[in-house]
């Protein structure tokens, strides 16, 4: 009885602010048979539930939707306002409220207001440029790449390289973002410095984990006997004047629209080591692929719209099953990367407890993201999403042809897996021996790439970032801000100022590690992003240049 007056009284206040809150009565009011029902009811479910769209086979049969749900599910979008904000979107709208601007990294692949386009288009002909001339040595000889960067200026270029540069051949490259030193020293040590580039991705240009690894890193190309090393830096930012500041030529200043959010940067210049590892017409058809996708999301009905259904089934796990979290497994090693860059995208989105207009939800937001590799996943975790008392609804990532050159068994046996995991999850096997049994009705969804190119990855990937818009739309939260990353950098960086009080635990945690004082820290802190002259590299450094040397 409380819930419904609290329910009541939102709607009223919603109303007196002319404000939209999702009514999920009608969802929950419905329903809903077993999978194995489902199936039997309709010989068309599978037709139904799929989609082809830019090489990739989306198969949502295995999921609890039905036609009664996507009809509610489509009233809660049009009450929502979808429509509109789908068009505010690409129009170039403010729709990120909460900071007064637009989010346009659907510009960056060609869709969005002209505007916009032209001015993408203009920076992506800047970084063209620069790879040019990398590519034809006006830098002296480069072989190797280090991309410094931390978040959503890491981890789209991180899978992008990881999934197609593997044959590649043109550069070696590293990304960095931990500023745990072990991170970066893993990567010097593979690199010579005077024939390596390094990128620094900011969106800022002050993150603090950056800018000491960038500060570390030209301290190793100085003690490498490099005569001119920011001559060896290339800035990645919005913020440009603060990366000439820093003492990088312009000339190798890429710049981006500080309408590009972070973690949907990757189109951008933050994705400048995909396209010089792979290669100009790679990125440009990685841009091509999601640019397909967003004409798909934009055009297609909403039965029939790979993201809008795929946003229907996250929020009838969440809304009605009270699903906490959402498994994808990558049955493909060179996706590995997919569930940590989704880690970001989907809850550093949606991961809210407010509105758009600041009123807090009673409802839950985004389920918690995880997952891993098959085959390998199967042996860890699928012991709990089989018979486990959590329901969670899973995500399987596949490609049809292989990216080895090996028997073809591998692969078979692979896709195999992949199937009859997603078979086993939903038809379950009965047994007199309860520790035997298995439970079925398990939902999942199949996503089947024809081949992983940079096509179909772009497109997967803006897959992903429809979908999580689509959620945040009927959710009625903003998916574009993140405050919530705010307070523990801000604490660490008062505490490296000695202007943090903390409580007792963190208090004698910090006596522990630091011996009483963290003057040694504070001083590391405060030289991070400070433009002093970077510290002095590590010994171990030294030795193995002067080794080198000799």
């Amino acid at each position: 009885l409380l819930r419904q007056e609290l329910l009541i009284f939102e709607k009223i206040a919603a109303k007196e602010m002319n404000m939209a809150l999702p009514d999920w009565s009608a969802v929950k009011s419905l329903e809903v048979p077993t999978l194995a029902e489902l199936f039997a009811r309709d010989s068309r479910r599978v037709a139904t539930l799929s989609a082809d769209v830019a090489g990739i086979r989306f198969d949502w049969s295995k999921t609890h939707l039905t036609p009664d749900l996507i009809a509610a599910f489509t009233r809660i979008a049009a009450e929502m306002g979808l429509v509109a904000k789908r068009d505010a979107l690409f129009a170039g709208e403010k729709i990120n409220v909460t900071e007064g601007r637009a989010a346009e990294h659907t510009a960056e692949r060609g869709e969005g207001s002209p505007d916009s386009v032209a001015r993408a288009q203009a920076y992506h002909a800047r970084m063209r440029a620069l790879i040019d001339a990398i590519e034809a040595e006006a830098f002296g000889p480069v072989r190797s790449i280090l991309h410094i960067g931390i978040g959503g200026s890491a981890l789209g270029p991180d899978l992008i390289v990881d999934a197609l540069g593997r044959d590649a051949g043109r550069y070696e490259v590293a990304v960095v973002s931990n500023v745990d030193g072990v991170a970066l020293e893993s990567a010097l040590d593979r690199f010579d410095p005077q024939t390596t580039l390094i990128a620094i991705a900011s969106k800022t240009f002050t993150t603090t984990e950056t800018m000491l690894n960038a500060e570390s890193a030209i301290s190793w190309l100085m003690q490498g006997g490099v005569a001119d090393p920011y001559g060896k830096l290339v800035a990645l930012t919005a913020a440009p004047e603060k990366a000439i500041a820093f003492g990088i030529d312009e000339t190798r200043v890429l710049p981006f629209a500080e309408s590009v959010g972070g973690r949907y940067s990757l189109w951008s210049s933050i994705g400048f080591p995909a396209a010089l590892a792979l290669g100009w017409d790679a990125f440009e058809e990685l841009l091509e692929g999601a640019a397909e996708m967003d004409r798909h999301f934009r055009l297609a009905p909403f039965e029939a719209n790979a993201p809008v259904l795929a946003a229907f089934a996250d929020l009838y796990y969440t809304q009605v099953r009270g699903c906490e979290t959402r498994a994808t497994f990558a049955y493909d090693e060179r996706l590995r990367l997919l569930p940590s860059y989704l880690q970001q995208l989907e809850m550093e989105s949606n991961g809210k407890r407010v509105t758009a207009e600041g009123q807090p939800v009673s409802w839950p937001t985004a389920p918690i993201t995880w997952g891993g590799v098959g085959t390998d996943a199967q042996h860890a975790v699928f012991q709990l999403l089989h018979q486990g008392t959590r329901l969670v609804p899973l995500e399987f990532v596949g490609s049809i042809e292989p990216g080895d050159g090996l028997a073809e068994e591998h692969h078979r046996q692979l896709l195999l897996n992949m199937f009859a995991q997603g078979a086993a999850l939903m038809a379950g096997r009965a047994n007199d021996d309860a520790a035997r049994a298995y439970p079925g009705d398990r939902p999942s969804a199949t996503l089947l790439l024809d081949r992983v190119d940079p096509r179909t990855l772009g497109a997967i990937l803006a897959f992903y970032e429809q979908r999580t818009f689509v959620n945040a739309v009927l959710l009625g939260i903003n998916p574009f801000d993140q405050f919530g990353v705010e307070l523990g950098k801000e604490m660490a960086k008062a505490a490296g100022a000695g202007g943090q009080d903390f409580d007792a635990s963190t208090s004698d945690l910090i006596a522990r590690a630091f011996g009483g004082a963290a003057t040694t820290i504070m001083s590391m802190t405060r030289r991070a992003g400070s433009g002093s002259p970077p510290p002095r590299p590590p010994r171990k450094w030294a030795r193995r240049m002067r080794s080198r040397c000799a």
